[in-house]
């Protein structure tokens, strides 16, 4: 049997919530990642998920809950100390530096993940070791024939999959990715999917997706939230078939299906 303590999995919520004044964004959310799963987030625009995103991340503090991350609470540390304890993230909106190279961008992140970011400008044996490693992230994702090219000059598609780069550059156990081909055009998608694919077993991923298809075809779990609340979580199949579900999305959608 698997271990379902916060001990045995990549990240635990508990009773997770955050309030805007009087608004209650997210409502006692309580998800649990298993090592190595690929987990989607899904719900109907304004259902709180990026907000969910920004509190495990650290870019919010939580009204009340914890956050667990491989068995440690991470409730109270900060975004830099929840990177180096193996969590990284994709944006819905880039965040690429645009007038640097493809190299120069995931660099910084080794850089940071080293500790010695403001060491970019540097002739350092760190500055070498970051240009590697950074090198070698591009390899994995057969883009290193774009190493030298400047984000600007990149088709949307393939700057999403810098961020992804970016995100690998951190050596993350959890990724968070918020909405990865979002403005992606839909010919260039299965770039953004089949690189996901392709990961590493070993990294649990979380993420945010509106495409259904995308969904169905990459997750392993899939929890559905609502005005806050996860309503509902199971299997792909379960999901697709759940009426509660479906009256959510045919109110936006039309249509929910594998």
């Amino acid at each position: 049997m698997a271990d379902s303590s916060p001990a045995g999995l990549a990240l635990v919520t508990q009773g997770l919530s955050k309030r805007f004044g009087a608004l209650e964004v997210v409502s006692n959310v309580n998800l649990s990642l298993g090592n190595g799963v690929r987990h989607a987030l899904i719900g109907p625009n304004g259902a709180g998920k990026t907000t969910l995103i920004n509190l495990i991340t650290g870019r919010y503090e939580p009204s009340s809950g914890r956050i667990f991350l491989r068995g440690d609470d991470v409730t109270s540390l900060s975004v830099h100390q929840r990177v180096h304890r193996g969590l990284a993230r994709t944006f819905q909106l880039n965040t690429l530096l645009r007038s640097m190279t493809v190299l120069e961008n995931v660099q910084l992140a080794v850089l940071e993940q080293m500790g010695v970011g403001w060491k970019i400008f540097g002739g350092s044996d760190s500055q070498r070791i970051a240009a590697e490693t950074a090198y070698e992230v591009l390899r994995q994702l057969r883009m290193e024939d774009q190493a030298g090219r400047q984000i600007k000059e990149l088709a949307y598609g393939r700057q999403r999959l810098v961020e992804i780069a970016i995100a690998l550059a951190l050596k993350p156990s959890l990724l968070l990715l918020d909405e990865p081909a979002a403005g992606v055009p839909p010919a260039d998608s299965h770039l953004v999917f089949d690189t996901l694919a392709a990961l590493p077993a070993d990294i649990s991923l979380l993420i945010v997706e509106h495409d259904m298809k995308l969904v169905f075809r990459f997750a392993d779990r899939v929890s559905v939230l609502v005005q806050g609340k996860v309503i509902c979580e199971g299997t792909p199949s379960e999901i697709s078939q759940n009426e509660m579900v479906r009256r959510v999305y045919l109110g936006s959608r039309g249509h929910l299906h594998a």
